[in-house]
């Protein structure tokens, strides 16, 4: 029985860890710079109730991403919000795994694990499935690419029952 405790301990800890969350083969950052809506996400505690969501990236030249991340809170009317946090592309071969850093010295995963070949949506996902964000270069995306984009978080292990749509509104 005991030479059965290591298969087991192995087994359990096979089963504890998370696969790893796919990500894009390739990333041309200048081209992924620019505007983002947020289409929809598991928000974060600072995202609940968000309207009108961009993120928005500018590649610095030491290769760091500054990110303005802007939405009215509760509303279209409500409150105009504003963060900074930094981008760092961790993976240089791919530019598709960055650390976000909201606040010093903490940085989180960023995983770009879908992008259209034209650059017009994605998908930035966690290995701890806990937070997700689909996005795109325009306020509104089809059905049919939406639900697309859900069955490939379904197919990689998120609990799609916990996305939210974000309220985009835009003058024409």
């Amino acid at each position: 029985m005991k030479r059965l405790y290591p298969a087991l301990f192995l087994f359990a800890l096979h089963c504890a860890t998370p696969q790893p969350m796919p990500k894009v083969q390739k990333v041309d950052l200048p081209r992924f710079m620019g505007k983002w809506y947020v289409i929809a996400n598991i928000p974060t505690f600072i995202e609940k109730g968000a309207h009108n969501a961009i993120e928005e990236y500018s590649l610095n030249a030491d290769g760091d991403v500054d990110t303005v991340f802007t939405f009215r809170a509760d509303g279209f009317e409500g409150k105009a919000k504003r963060y900074s946090p930094k981008g760092f592309v961790v993976d240089r071969v791919s530019n598709a795994e960055w650390k976000m850093q909201f606040l010093w010295p903490f940085k989180s995963e960023f995983l770009i694990s879908y992008l259209k070949e034209d650059y017009s949506q994605t998908v930035i996902g966690r290995t701890s499935r806990d937070y997700v964000w689909i996005m795109a270069r325009t306020p509104q995306i089809s059905e049919t690419d939406y639900a697309a984009m859900i069955k490939f978080l379904a197919d990689n292990g998120y609990d799609v029952g916990k996305i939210e749509r974000v309220p985009q509104r835009w003058p024409n």
